[in-house]
């Protein structure tokens, strides 16, 4: 008898044919071989040994820029995203396929720091998409050339060598540079260049950059600095006036650091130096003219001659603009007459003098006004010293010092006015010095000299100006400056009695004797009681003593009699 058999269920013949045919879901997320079966205007129908078939546009088997080139029946790699069991279609991706080949070879080159090449193909915000053999990386603005490219239109597009600086297989990301390609090709060009120049080697190249200190010239696959201060003998306050970016020129190499591989170059070096014969060409005291080319707040540099320049100092600009800005005497461009007053050609310096080139005011206000001369002026300015009175129309200025203002009189008690006239007396000029001394009090006579007797031991007439309990005030002399002195309480009498000051009233005349007197200081010391001991003892001398049996009295009488004869 034949057993009986149970029929196969649905999950039984699941079972089979999973044995037979292997389950799909072992494709997905992975990269499998398959076979164009075939082709469209749009896209290709790949067969990868499943149940499904799937379709793959056409763009994801060509590089960027580039026609697909495909046949029915070529093998392809390509990228299981998932089954679609349901409409019996499989979703493939040959860009993912792609790219998943490329970052694992990708990573092998960025380990062992190898170059990769890749392919420019499109813009985003801080630089470009670079096509790595389907894996895409971002290539900053920054490291596209090792200087600032303003179009890069002529670099997409095209296969050329990358630098990987950083890659993130996770999040994707991989960042590259064509920038250290060109440097790493440039740093070995200019290793081997280098090795062919040498300090004073003339060389040919071109202006490739110009900046504010000067400019870079290529050599030939290296940059050598041009300095502003070596492009020309004669100053220069830009490379621009001089030089072009393109120019060809020709330069000499100064310094040459093979180690640091920094070159410096000079073009006025390959010119005749003109400040190696300037002590013949410009002698000591030669009035020239030459233009003004700088003003500094210290003075003005003049060109002499192509290469040459001088520098008329701020206190050699005009005889009499003192603490002035040079740019109110002078201005750029414009063309003077100096004169040479030093030389030193080592340090490369010439010192001018314009003011030597004018007539000096001093030397003509000394011929014109001799000392002793009156003059009048305006008063400029008053200090803590004097005061400055402006002469002949302004151009000279002379002082009165506090002691010239007044005869009596301190400085500090004088009072004048800034802008008022005043006259003076000249006193002394220098004209080395630029100075003019003047004196007010000396347009009078010196109070001191018009006063009979006015010296120590001297009998003077005063009048009484005032009475103090502690003595008189008096004044000494006629005219408008009287000299005023003071006789104390002790000294107006030789009887204590009489040295009362209420004896005396304003207005009345007095004789006394100078007991102390300095002219510098106009100090005068006077004494009655002093005068009358010595009349006393003169009269005594001259008419007998009182031993002879004449009184004091009888003595004193007949000396007034006599003084009344001579009288």
């Amino acid at each position: 008898m034949i057993p009986e058999t149970q029929a196969p269920t649905t999950e039984d013949f699941a079972a089979m044919l999973d044995e037979v045919f292997g389950t799909d879901e072992r494709f997905d997320g992975k990269v499998v071989t398959g076979t164009i079966i075939a082709l469209d205007k749009e896209a290709a129908t790949i067969d990868i040994g499943l149940k499904a078939e799937g379709r793959v546009l056409l763009k994801e088997f060509a590089g960027p820029g580039q026609d697909a080139e495909l046949a029915i029946g070529d093998k392809v790699d390509i990228f299981v995203e998932r089954i679609e069991n349901a409409t019996g279609e499989a979703i493939l991706s040959r860009e993912k396929a792609r790219r998943e080949e490329s970052w694992t070879i990708l990573e092998k080159s960025y380990e062992a720091e190898e170059r990769v090449d890749g392919v420019i193909f499109g813009r985003v915000k801080g630089g470009f998409t670079v096509d790595l053999n389907g894996a895409v990386a971002f290539l900053p603005g920054s490291q596209v050339d090792v200087r600032p490219v303003r179009d890069v239109t002529p670099l997409m597009n095209i296969t050329q060598p990358f630098q990987i600086l950083k890659m993130d297989r996770k999040r994707g990301n991989i960042v590259v540079s064509r920038r250290a390609i060109l440097e790493e090709t440039r740093a070995e060009q200019r290793a081997e260049l280098i090795t062919t120049l040498a300090d004073g080697q003339v060389v040919e190249g071109i202006v490739k950059n110009i900046t504010d200190y000067g400019a870079f010239v290529d050599l030939g696959g290296i940059d050598g600095l041009l300095h502003v201060t070596d492009i020309s003998w004669k100053r220069i306050n830009h490379p621009s006036e001089v030089l072009s970016i393109g120019d060809t020129i020709n330069v000499q190499i100064i310094r040459l650091n093979p180690e640091t591989q920094r070159i410096s170059l000079g073009m006025k070096q390959l010119q005749e130096d003109p400040w190696a014969s300037v002590e013949q060409k410009f002698p000591l005291g030669t009035k020239l003219k030459g233009r003004i080319t700088n003003i500094t707040d210290y003075g003005a540099f003049v060109e002499l001659e192509e290469g040459i320049e001088g520098l008329v100092h701020v206190s050699e600009m005009s005889w009499v603009k003192k603490n002035v800005h040079p740019g109110k005497i002078v201005s750029t461009s414009q063309e003077v007459e100096i004169m040479v007053l030093e030389i030193d050609p080592e340090k490369r310096r010439i010192s001018l003098g314009l003011k030597q080139c004018l007539d000096n005011p001093w030397e003509s206000f000394a011929d014109n006004f001799p000392i002793g001369s009156e003059i009048e002026g305006e008063i400029k300015n008053i200090t803590e010293f004097g005061m400055f009175i402006g002469l002949a129309d302004g151009e000279v200025d002379g002082m009165v010092h506090l002691s010239d203002l007044d005869w009596n009189r301190s400085g500090e008690d004088a009072h004048y006015k800034k802008g008022s006239r005043t006259k003076a007396v000249i006193l002394d000029i220098d004209i080395e010095k630029e100075r003019v001394s003047l004196g007010i009090k000396q347009l009078t006579a010196d109070p001191i000299s018009r006063v009979k007797g006015l010296r120590k031991g001297g009998t003077v007439t005063c009048t009484v100006t005032k009475v103090t309990e502690n003595g008189l005030e008096v004044s000494l002399g006629d005219g408008d400056q009287p000299m005023d002195a003071f006789i104390r309480r002790s000294d107006l009498s030789r009887d204590r009695s009489e040295q009362r000051p209420e004896r005396f009233c304003a207005g009345d005349k007095v004789d006394a004797m100078v007991t102390n007197f300095d002219k510098k200081s106009r100090k005068i010391g006077l004494s009655i009681k002093t005068l009358e001991i010595t009349e006393e003892k003169e009269a005594v001398k001259q008419y007998g003593s009182s031993d002879s049996g004449a009184s004091l009295g009888d003595i004193l009488g007949a000396a007034l009699a006599a003084s009344k004869e001579e009288k």
